[in-house]
């Protein structure tokens, strides 16, 4: 197995192109509990190109209905990234003054159940972020979010 660079740029790029759009080759979860999670996953496989299809261990999407709950839904996902010892991306959880655009940040709005994620697009001057939800976002300051709890999710690269 090859250890891969992340390519936070590509991922970025993308995020500004689908940040205020839905991207047509992939469903729309909007009116499956949102679409925030499904999006961040558009965007960290960007900057990845790879997949993994182990089932409900992996990350993947073939379709609404073939793809792995680390794809569309966040504490899947959270698990899936800081745990993850195959292909795809991988990460850990850091402090959220450590984030890098193409990092994920997830929230908490009751202090126990993370319950959305947002994808990282800058950090100069301060923490900007692109997230679709009930309203889409592009270039959003982190700082406006209400939250109870926030952590990141640092991506140290990817494994082909």
């Amino acid at each position: 197995m090859n250890i891969m660079s992340y390519n936070r740029e590509e991922a970025v790029e993308y995020t500004h192109q689908w940040a205020l759009s839905r991207n047509p080759a992939y469903f729309n979860f909007d009116g499956m509990g949102g679409d925030c999670t499904n999006f961040a996953s558009q965007c960290l496989y960007a900057g990845c190109g790879v997949m993994n299809y182990h089932g409900d261990k992996g990350w993947y999407f073939k379709s609404s209905n073939d793809r792995a709950a680390a794809w569309s839904g966040v504490e899947y996902l959270y698990k899936f990234l800081t745990t993850n010892i195959d292909e795809g991306p991988y990460g850990a959880e850091l402090s959220i003054d450590c984030a890098q655009p193409g990092d994920i940040i997830q929230l908490s709005y009751n202090g126990v159940i993370f319950g959305h994620s947002i994808f990282v697009v800058a950090i100069e001057p301060e923490i900007l972020v692109a997230a679709h939800s009930s309203q889409n976002f592009n270039n959003r300051q982190f700082t406006t979010y209400k939250y109870i709890n926030a952590r990141l999710i640092h991506i140290r690269g990817s494994r082909n």
